[in-house]
Formats: C-alpha cells, sequence, structure tokens
C-alpha cells in the first residue's frame, strides 16, 4: 500500500468490511467508519482494536479520507455523496482487497458455500508457517506488514470476486445461489467462476466431485481434491470418530502422510484437502501442515458449540441446503448417540423460493424441524412466500417458532439443536438458552 490516507468505512460492520478494517489497522493507517446502531457479532472485534464506529453521518466525511464503501451501498448514501462532492476518492470493498493482495502470494478462496470454513482454516495453517495476512468472512482480519502469504474470502455474489487476481484459487464448489442476481441460472454461476479462474496465475484447486466446477477451463494448471481415484490429491482410508477425523493423503498417486483435523463433517475433510494442496504447491513441510492443522478451533458462527443443562446447542451460518446437509452431517458425527433437532431461519425471499424443495430436503436430514420467518435483506424486504410454504415440505416438523414462545423447545432433552441460519437467528437462541436456563438454575 503506497497510500498515506485515513480509511474511513462505510458499512464497517460488514463480515468483510470489519475484517478489511482490521488488516488496515494492523498495517499501521488510521481506521474509523459508520454503520447502524444495532449490535452485530463483528462489532467487538473492531472495539478492541480501537477503531470508532459512528452512526452514518454526512459531517463524519472530510478532507484527507479514502472511502471505503461496502457492497450494501449506493451512491446516494449521505456519505458517499459527500465523499463526491468533496472529490475524495471512492472505492468499493472488493477493489480494494484486490489491490491489497495483489502485493503477496495470494490465495483466493471461493466457492457457493464453505468459503468461510476453508478460509479460516487455511489462514491458520499457513500463519503457523509462515507470515500470512488474512481475510475471513466472520469478521476476522489480520495484517502483516512483511507477509509472505495473503489468504482471503472472494464472494461470486454481483461477480465481486473479478476484482481479485490470485495466485491460487481455491473453489469449493459451485451451486445455484443468489437468485436475485444469477438471472441466468446455473450457467451464469458458472460463468462468473470461470472469469474469475481466468484470472489466477498459478493454479487452481477443485473439488473433483463437483461437476459444475468441473466443467471450467483456465489457463493456469487445476488440481481436483476428493475422494476418487481421478483426484489429484485424495484422501483414503478416513477415519470419522467423535474426536475429529483422520485420512491418508496423496497427491498426483504419491502419499504424503496421515493428517488429523479436530473437525466433523466429510466437508471438512474436503476443505481440508485443499488446504494441503496449496501448502504442497508451495513447497511446505507435510508434518509443519500437518501439526497446525491439528489445533484449528473453527471460525465464527461454523458449527459453534455451547451446552445448557443437558442440550448441547450449535450456531451455524448454514443457509444454502447444501450448507445445512454438511452441519446436520457434522453433528452426527460428533453426537452419534443424540437426536438432532434443527431450528432454520430462511435467508432472503427469492432464495427461499428458488430453492425450497432443496431446502425441504436437507432440512428432513434432522430428527426434528423448527422454522422461524423469513429474513429479508437490504434489497429484498419482502416477497410472496412465507417459512409456512417451506414447512409443509418438511417431514420431520416444520412448525414455525414464535420468538416470544419457544416453549416447544423444552420436549427435548439430552439433544442437540441447531439454530441454522445467516440472519438474525440467533435471538431465538438466547430466547431458548434463557427459557432453558431459568428452568435449570444449578445446571450450568
Amino acid at each position: 500500500m503506497k497510500e498515506n490516507t485515513d480509511y474511513y468505512f462505510v458499512g464497517i460492520k460488514g463480515t468483510g468490511m470489519s475484517a478489511l478494517a482490521l488488516i488496515l489497522k494492523d498495517l499501521g493507517y488510521e481506521v474509523q467508519g459508520s454503520d447502524i446502531d444495532k449490535y452485530t457479532f463483528t462489532q467487538r472485534g473492531l472495539e478492541q482494536a480501537g477503531i470508532k464506529i459512528l452512526p452514518f453521518a454526512e459531517e463524519n466525511i472530510h478532507e484527507g479520507l479514502t472511502i471505503i464503501k461496502g457492497n450494501a451501498f449506493d451512491d446516494d448514501q449521505v456519505e458517499i455523496k459527500k465523499a463526491k462532492d468533496l472529490h475524495l476518492p471512492v472505492v468499493t470493498y472488493p477493489q480494494m482487497v484486490g489491490k491489497l493482495v495483489s502485493e503477496y502470494t495470494s490465495i483466493g478462496i471461493a466457492g457457493s458455500h464453505g468459503k468461510t470454513s476453508t478460509t479460516g482454516l487455511l489462514a491458520h495453517t499457513l500463519s503457523g508457517i509462515a507470515k500470512t495476512s488474512y481475510l475471513i468472512g466472520d469478521g476476522t482480519g489480520k495484517g502483516v506488514k512483511d507477509a509472505k502469504f495473503f489468504v482471503f474470502e472472494a464472494d461470486e455474489y454481483r461477480r465481486h470476486f473479478l476484482d481479485y487476481s490470485p495466485d491460487y484459487l481455491i473453489i469449493t464448489n459451485i451451486d445455484f445461489d443468489h437468485p436475485d442476481y444469477f438471472f441466468g441460472g446455473i450457467n451464469d454461476v458458472v460463468d462468473a467462476f470461470e472469469s474469475e479462474s481466468r484470472k489466477t496465475k498459478k493454479g487452481i484447486f477443485i473439488w473433483g466431485e463437483d461437476t459444475h466446477a468441473k466443467s471450467i477451463k483456465a489457463d493456469v494448471p487445476i488440481y481436483y481434491y476428493g475422494l476418487n481415484e481421478s483426484d489429484d490429491i485424495r484422501a483414503t482410508n478416513i477415519n470419522r470418530t467423535v474426536k475429529g477425523s483422520s485420512f491418508d493423503v496423496s497427491i498426483k498417486g504419491e502419499n504424503i502422510g496421515n493428517f488429523e483435523i479436530p473437525l466433523y463433517g466429510e466437508h471438512n475433510v474436503l476443505n481440508s484437502l485443499a488446504v494441503i494442496g496449496v501448502g504442497h504447491m508451495e513447497n511446505l513441510d507435510h508434518a509443519l501442515i500437518n501439526k497446525e492443522l491439528q489445533t484449528f478451533s473453527g471460525v465464527k458462527r461454523r458449527f459453534s458449540e455451547k451446552k445448557v443443562a443437558d442440550m448441547v446447542i450449535i450456531d451455524d451460518y448454514a443457509h444454502h441446503p447444501q450448507e445445512i446437509k454438511a452441519t446436520i452431517d457434522a453433528a452426527r458425527q460428533k453426537y452419534p448417540d443424540r437426536e438432532v433437532i434443527a431450528v432454520f431461519q430462511p435467508h432472503t425471499y427469492t432464495r427461499t423460493l428458488a430453492l425450497m424443495d432443496d431446502f425441504a430436503k436437507s432440512l428432513d436430514l434432522a430428527d426434528e424441524v423448527y422454522l422461524t420467518s423469513i429474513f429479508g435483506s437490504i434489497r429484498e424486504k419482502h416477497g410472496d412466500i412465507t417459512s409456512k410454504d417451506l414447512g409443509d415440505k418438511i417431514h420431520k416438523g416444520g412448525d414455525v417458532l414464535k420468538l416470544e414462545d419457544m416453549s416447544p423447545l423444552l420436549d427435548y432433552h439430552n439433544a442437540v439443536i441447531i439454530f441454522m441460519g445467516a440472519g438474525d437467528v440467533q435471538k431465538y437462541e438466547t430466547a431458548y438458552e434463557q427459557v432453558l436456563s431459568n428452568l435449570n438454575p444449578n445446571q450450568q
């Protein structure tokens, strides 16, 4: 970064924005920003770093600032409009990330789902071996001035990741999502990923069982990872237990050792293969990679656990059918003898409508399912569908909970309850925990 300037973030509490703010702060820049008053889970990290968070107001904007515009904001937002009136530089979040990562050996993690977990796992692993900066989609960011690697999440929504030209690209999967933007269906989504692949400089890692991702063509080597003989980076002899997973790894047919992860679900074995593949191509010691994998504790809002009374409560960001399937699979592995209850908050009306049958199929993998009202978005506040419509397609329940009455969940004992969603499903979790705690004051 060559500028000697102060950065002002419009929408600083966003997961990517807050992570980027932390990185720039670490690199020695003055950073502040604005957002809504409502508390978010990204806020604590900003406060701990001494980054000022202001309410939106045009008087916040003055000479000497470079404005970083969050993806949810248009040019008519009061602060951005003021910045343009003052002829201040205004850059988008993806533009800033693209500029920043170009100074390092960069690894972008893309995919319809699994980006954040894989980014966190790769960032943790590389950080234990070499100096590494990283930007994770759970609001976590760290900047190291003389880092070798930069690991970052690359989001396909509105083709934002086309501002990036990474050295390596991981594609965890390609599914149809964001129906409010990808009007051309799955082919439109694949086109976006292929466009980003063609901007990648050294190599691409793709899950070998994803037919959409495997159709991608690029000008650099593509390495497929997975569980099949045809995969370049392959896991065999997988052992999944209540303590995690272990597996042998071969690359191009050559066994490079046994690896262990304290993580659950087949998807985490696949994520680990992508991480191992990147490390191998960068000639990192396999034993060091294995050592770092074994100490990864996860990222925020991905299979985050707590115990209240006799219940295990899991908080997870899952908001797509494949993510729901993966989360339930992980819970089954870690708690094979417990009933698994899913509480799901549908996120956006267009996604719920477009993927309704897939949502029902994935949710039915739980023993019992409850829903909350649909959580909209800044761009989509209402729609022609309700949670009851989804509930009618679910065989394992599907009743819609009300925040003021969490009593239906009190019928379960010694079970696992997973609260899933990308909106504010945590308020339902908090309400349930409070009722449960009141009934069991001596079992905390």
